[in-house]
């Protein structure tokens, strides 16, 4: 009798012991949860899967912005405050110049490209400066972008002259600067209050962005990314590196595994973004046009001459980082 109390004494620690030593990690983003946004999706796959794992390691999501503002969770991120986000990497180009590559006007054009870019030299560098600021890629994850305005539909450089646009970086509103508009910055979930408000007249943003936000309710035209899509961001689920460096190897093994299958999940649906944008503004009665090649060229034009040239001027190792990209067919 007083051995099988003293066993189940010593299971009861066990799990006591195992119950203890389990982590929870928080994961924030800024879109909105359980409204199908591929972002949000990532990274409930990520929770999902790591649960199953069975290796004593939870993921709770915050979504909607809910725990941190969009631009400070890359801070967050580095000081071991916020373990995981979904995260568009451009946000924290003030802190690091060279993540502006990651949603540069014309560099990436559709998403086959943005596949071979993600096993290219110029991934490669970018990849070493995000785990050189104490953050570690989980998923990679490439988005396609659209414009859309109150105003006027925007295809070639001069259908953008007096208009007041939010572009997600820097890159971009040199380049829109250069084609005669005013610049209004803030993160893709304050567009649609601004659009409302008056503060915009037009936007760009990634495809899914434009869905998830409902900006259909606010623009008269789309400019769908096509054939030629002008906008690409990179935005790819990040864990900060103290976070990474607690955990055990099996731990950290089933967060590359979650993260594999989040990717993959990804790379299916990202095409069906640009679908599915197309869809719903058209059901709204939203006027749906796209760049031609010509307008596509005018644009890149401007860029060379503007975001292209001060990226490569300005920030270290810019044109090498350039070079890179645009040698990736």
């Amino acid at each position: 009798m007083i051995r099988k109390l003293v066993i189940a004494a010593a299971l009861a620690a066990l799990t006591t012991a195992a119950q203890a030593a389990e982590v929870t990690l928080k994961a924030s983003h800024q879109w909105p949860g359980g409204k199908g946004d591929v972002r949000d999706e990532m990274v409930q796959i990520l929770a999902r899967e790591v649960a199953s794992a069975d290796v004593g390691l939870k993921i709770q999501v915050y979504p909607g912005k809910s725990l941190f503002k969009p631009k400070e969770q890359w801070g967050a991120m580095t000081k071991g405050q916020l373990d995981i986000s979904a995260f568009p990497l451009d946000y924290a180009s003030g802190r690091v110049p060279q993540f502006s590559a990651t949603l540069m006007p014309g560099l990436v054009r559709n998403h086959d490209r943005a596949m071979r870019l993600n096993k290219s030299p110029f991934m490669q560098d970018i990849k070493k400066l995000i785990n050189e600021n104490g953050v570690v890629v989980l998923a990679d994850a490439w988005l396609a972008g659209a414009f859309a305005s109150k105003k006027q539909c925007i295809t070639s450089p001069g259908s953008m002259a007096g208009q007041v646009t939010r572009a997600a970086g820097p890159a971009f509103e040199q380049m829109l600067v250069g084609a005669g508009a005013s610049i209004s910055s803030m993160p893709s979930s304050e567009i649609y209050t601004a659009l409302q408000t008056g503060v915009l007249d037009a936007a760009n943003t990634s495809s899914g962005s434009f869905v998830s936000y409902r900006i259909y309710e606010q623009a008269t035209c789309l400019t769908a990314p096509g054939a030629n899509a002008l906008w690409f961001m990179y935005e790819p689920i990040l864990m900060s590196k103290r976070s990474w460096d607690k955990l055990n190897k099996a731990q950290q093994d089933a967060l590359m595994a979650a993260g594999r299958k989040a990717e993959d999940y990804f790379v299916g649906e990202a095409k069906k973004l640009d679908q599915t944008l197309v869809e719903k503004y058209k059901q709204a009665g939203v006027k749906v046009v796209e760049m031609s090649p010509d307008d596509y060229q005018a644009w890149l034009a401007i860029a060379k001459k503007t975001s292209y040239k001060n990226f490569a001027e300005k920030v270290p190792g810019g044109a090498q980082l350039i070079d890179k990209a645009l040698a990736v067919q």
